[in-house]
C-alpha cells in the first residue's frame, strides 16, 4: 500500500525540476509581494488600531474587486493556456482582447459602487462588541479617506493582472515576477515616506499607505505593457493585440469562463460575508484578523502557487491531449504540495505568538491575531489539496462544477453557519472562528469524490485549427 502511495503521489526528477520552474518565479513575485504587504501592514498598525482596521475593511471590499478580476480573466486563461498548448497564437490574441472587455466593465462598475455606497459598505463591518462609538466613527473616516485614494489604482490593477495572467499561461513567468518585485519595493519605500513623513515628505498616515499603494500599481502597469509589446517576436499575440474578437468564439469563451467570474465575485463575497459575521464581536476582532490574515498570507504563498502552477501544467497537457499524463501529474501536484504545506504549518504554529507582538495595539488584539494563525496553520493541508483540484478542475474548463465546488460550498456550508453563530449565539469569537474553518473538511471529501471520476479531463480547443499567425 505504501509503495501504490508513493507512487502515486511522488514524482519524479523530470517532474520536481518542471514544477520548481514553474511554480519558483511565482513563489518569488507572490513572497515579496506578501513581504512587503506585512511591512505595509505593520506601518499602519504604528498609526494605531482604529486606522490599522479602517484599512483592513477598505481592503476586504478590494479583495472582492480582485477576485472579481481574477475570476474575469481566468475564464479566457484556461483557453490561453490551450491554445499555447496547441500552437494556436490567433487563439491567445482573441483570449487577450476578450479579457480587456471584462475587466473594463468590472473596473467601472467597482468604481461606481465604492462612489456611490462607500460609507454603507464600510459601515457593515462597524459593529460595538467592546468598542466605544467614537473608535467606531474614527474607524469609518479612516477606512473613507483611504478608500477615496485606492480607487485610482484600481485601472492599472487591471490592466497589470491582463497582461501578466496571459505571460504566464503562455509560459513567460518572470516578466510578472520582476515587474512585481519592483512594484512591491516602491510602495514600500513609499509607504516608509508617505505615512511618517520622513525626508520633508508630508506625513499623511494611511492616506499616504493608499498613495504608495496606488503609485506602485502604476509602475508595474508600465512596466509589463512596455515590456510585452516591444518582444512581439517572443510573443507574438501582442502584435496587434487590441481589437475585436470574433461573435462566435468570443461567446464560446466568455460562457464557459462566466461561471468562473460569478464564482470568484461571490465567494470574495463570500469571505468578506465571513468577516462582518465576525467582525459583529466587536473591532478587536476586526484588527486581530487584519494581523492573522497578513501573516497568514505571507506563509500561505508556497502553498497557493501550487494552485497558479497547477492551472499552467494541467492546462498544457490538456491542450496538448495528453490526458493520461495530466491525471498523473495532477496526483504527484497534490503530493507536492501537501509535503510543502507541513512544513508551513510547523513553521505558523512556531511563529504563531511572535509577528504579533510587533503591532502597536493591545493585548486582546495581539492574543485573538495569534489564535487565528494557529488555527489556519493547523487547517494548511486542507487548503493545498482544495486550491490543487480547484485548478484541475478549471483547467479542464469545468467551470460550472467548480462553481458549485468553491462558491455554491461557501454559501450553504461556512456563511450561514458564521451567521447563526454570530447573530443567535452569545458564542466567543475564537470556538466560532474553528468551527467555520473546520467546515472545509467536508469540501475536501467532495473534492476527492470529483477529481477520482475524471471529468475535468477535457481538451476544449482540439475542434479549433490553429488560425495563421497575423503579418508581422
Amino acid at each position: 500500500m505504501l509503495t501504490n502511495l508513493r507512487r502515486r503521489y511522488i514524482g519524479n526528477k523530470e517532474f520536481y525540476l518542471m514544477t520548481i520552474a514553474v511554480v519558483l518565479p511565482i513563489i518569488i513575485q507572490n513572497g515579496i509581494t506578501n513581504f512587503v504587504s506585512l511591512l505595509d501592514n505593520l506601518m499602519v498598525g504604528q498609526v494605531g488600531t482604529n486606522p490599522m482596521s479602517g484599512v483592513s475593511i477598505v481592503n476586504q471590499l478590494m479583495f472582492v474587486y480582485n477576485l472579481c478580476i481574477f475570476g474575469g480573466i481566468s475564464g479566457p486563461g484556461i483557453f490561453t493556456a490551450q491554445y499555447h498548448g496547441s500552437g494556436n497564437q490567433q487563439g491567445i490574441r482573441y483570449t487577450f482582447r476578450l479579457k480587456f472587455m471584462i475587466s473594463a466593465v468590472i473596473t467601472v462598475a467597482g468604481i461606481l459602487l465604492c462612489v456611490f455606497f462607500d460609507e454603507p459598505l464600510v459601515r457593515l463591518y462597524l459593529h460595538e462588541g467592546s468598542s466605544s462609538a467614537a473608535d467606531i466613527e474614527s474607524t469609518l473616516q479612516y477606512a473613507l479617506d483611504y478608500l477615496k485614494v485606492m480607487l485610482w489604482g484600481l485601472v492599472p490593477f487591471a490592466i497589470s493582472q491582463v497582461y501578466a495572467g496571459t505571460l504566464r499561461e503562455t509560459g513567460q513567468t518572470m516578466l510578472p515576477m520582476k515587474a512585481g518585485i519592483t512594484a512591491v519595493f516602491v510602495n514600500l519605500v513609499l509607504n516608509y515616506l508617505l505615512i511618517f513623513g520622513h525626508f520633508g515628505f508630508p506625513q499623511l498616515g494611511v492616506v499616504g499607505a493608499a498613495w504608495a499603494t496606488v503609485i506602485s500599481r502604476y509602475v508595474e502597469m508600465l512596466i509589463i505593457v512596455i515590456w510585452s509589446h516591444t518582444h512581439t517576436k517572443q510573443h507574438p499575440f501582442f502584435h496587434k493585440a487590441y481589437g475585436l474578437v470574433p461573435l462566435g468564439l468570443g461567446w464560446k469563451i466568455f460562457w464557459r469562463g462566466f461561471p468562473l467570474l460569478v464564482n470568484e465575485g461571490l465567494w470574495a463575497s463570500g469571505m468578506a460575508l465571513l468577516t462582518q459575521c465576525y467582525s459583529m464581536r466587536g473591532l478587536d476582532v476586526v484588527a486581530g484578523l487584519n494581523i492573522a490574515s497578513t501573516v497568514t498570507n505571507l506563509f500561505n504563498v508556497l502553498v497557493l502557487s501550487f494552485g497558479s502552477a497547477t492551472a499552467i501544467i494541467i492546462g498544457r497537457l490538456l491542450g496538448a491531449g495528453e490526458m493520461d499524463e495530466a491525471k498523473k501529474t495532477f496526483h504527484w501536484l497534490v503530493g507536492f504540495s501537501l509535503m510543502v504545506s507541513l512544513a508551513v504549518a510547523a513553521m505558523m504554529s512556531v511563529s504563531a505568538p511572535l509577528f504579533p507582538k510587533m503591532y502597536n495595539t493591545t493585548e486582546e488584539v495581539r492574543a485573538l491575531a495569534a489564535s487565528f494563525i494557529l488555527v489556519s496553520a493547523f487547517t494548511m493541508s486542507l487548503h493545498a489539496y482544495l486550491n490543487c483540484a480547484y485548478f484541475a478542475m478549471r483547467s479542464g474548463g469545468k467551470t460550472f462544477v467548480t462553481f458549485l465546488f468553491d462558491c455554491g460550498f461557501t454559501f450553504v456550508c461556512p456563511v450561514p453557519v458564521a451567521f447563526v453563530l454570530a447573530n443567535f449565539t452569545g458564542m466567543p469569537i475564537l470556538p466560532m472562528y474553528i468551527i467555520v474553518q473546520s467546515l472545509d473538511i467536508i469540501k475536501c471529501i467532495a473534492g476527492a469524490i470529483l477529481i477520482g471520476n475524471g471529468f475535468w479531463l477535457n481538451n476544449m480547443v482540439e475542434e479549433d485549427a490553429p488560425a495563421e499567425i497575423e503579418a508581422l
